[in-house]
């Protein structure tokens, strides 16, 4: 199991850097996932270019990686196989620009970026040390699913392309089924009611807890103001880390004094308290932001 998970690694690694080499980037941020079930199949006539004249089938049983993935504008799918060899097949199909994939719809004169205009599906197909730079085709989504910021669910979808000019065609059949969407990032944030203040100093101590329903790294933007009649206390701290655990409430805390109107120092009394927070989704190319004001007492400790 050891081997198999180093290998597998050493082989995404490659595939990502030959994938960055060779195909241009899925319009939109763009996410991978490994399929459960699937097959990647394909042949070519004797003399085809990519296939090599030959017959292949990829199943994720049978590989080290079996990858689809897709932009969040549900626009493109692409499919990264990579042999127990090492061998990296890769499949981009995509819609013209600003179009969405549409299950039962055949693209047809699909070109090959660069050379593809944005009114143009792109379609491109390559193994490790064979790939073409021009070429046209189709493919067929007979059917595609999506999951949240464009998860791939399900695809089905057949392809025919000739490689730079050649009569050979090389035509194939792509089919996946993914894993249950993972669910996505919801974070909460509580403020403390109650704070501190050090009157030598101006430096306020506040607080509160965060909630998160999957593990994530929040970052807080803490501020607090308050009027008084001689002026405005303000004061604020930037990117408190909070790393959050599902389940029970993490508390934070942090001190600041006013650096931002020092017109007045913060003193016991009533003030406002705000709070900021944002965290990136791991499981997707998507961030999330909670925003919390209230009113509260400052006290001497």
């Amino acid at each position: 199991m050891l081997v198999r998970r180093v290998t597998r690694t050493a082989a995404v690694l490659t595939a990502a850097l030959a994938l960055t080499a060779t195909i241009a980037p899925l319009t939109g941020t763009a996410q991978a996932h490994e399929a459960v079930t699937g097959s990647l199949s394909f042949s070519g006539e004797p003399g085809e270019y990519i296939s090599g004249g030959q017959a292949y089938t990829f199943t994720p049983e049978t590989t080290e990686m079996f990858d689809i993935s897709g932009p969040t504008t549900e626009s493109a799918v692409g499919a990264t196989v990579v042999t127990p060899e090492g061998e990296r097949w890769a499949l981009s199909m995509e819609a013209p620009y600003g179009q969405k994939l549409v299950s039962g719809t055949t693209y047809s004169d699909a070109r090959s970026w660069p050379e593809a205009q944005p009114e143009d599906p792109q379609l491109q197909f390559s193994v490790t040390d064979r790939y073409c730079e021009s070429g046209t085709g189709s493919f067929t989504i007979s059917h595609i699913a999506y999951g949240p910021h464009g998860y791939v669910r399900e695809v089905d979808a057949s392809f025919e392309r000739y490689c730079s000019g050649s009569s050979l065609p090389v035509r194939g059949e792509l089919h996946a089924r993914m894993p249950e969407p993972p669910a996505e990032l919801v974070i909460g944030v509580q403020l403390n009611l109650t704070g501190t203040v050090t009157t030598r100093t101006g430096e306020i101590g506040v607080g509160g807890t965060a909630t998160c329903n999957k593990p994530a790294r929040l970052s807080l933007n803490v501020s607090a103001f308050q009027t008084q009649k001689r002026g405005t206390a303000a004061g604020s701290h930037e990117n408190l880390t909070v790393v959050c655990e599902p389940g029970a409430p993490v508390p934070w805390t942090i001190s600041f004094p006013n650096n931002i109107d020092s017109s007045a120092s913060f003193e016991p009394g009533s003030a406002v308290l705000r709070a900021t927070t944002t965290a990136d989704d791991r499981d997707y190319p998507a961030s999330v932001t909670d925003f919390q004001s209230t009113d509260i007492t400052l006290t001497r400790p």
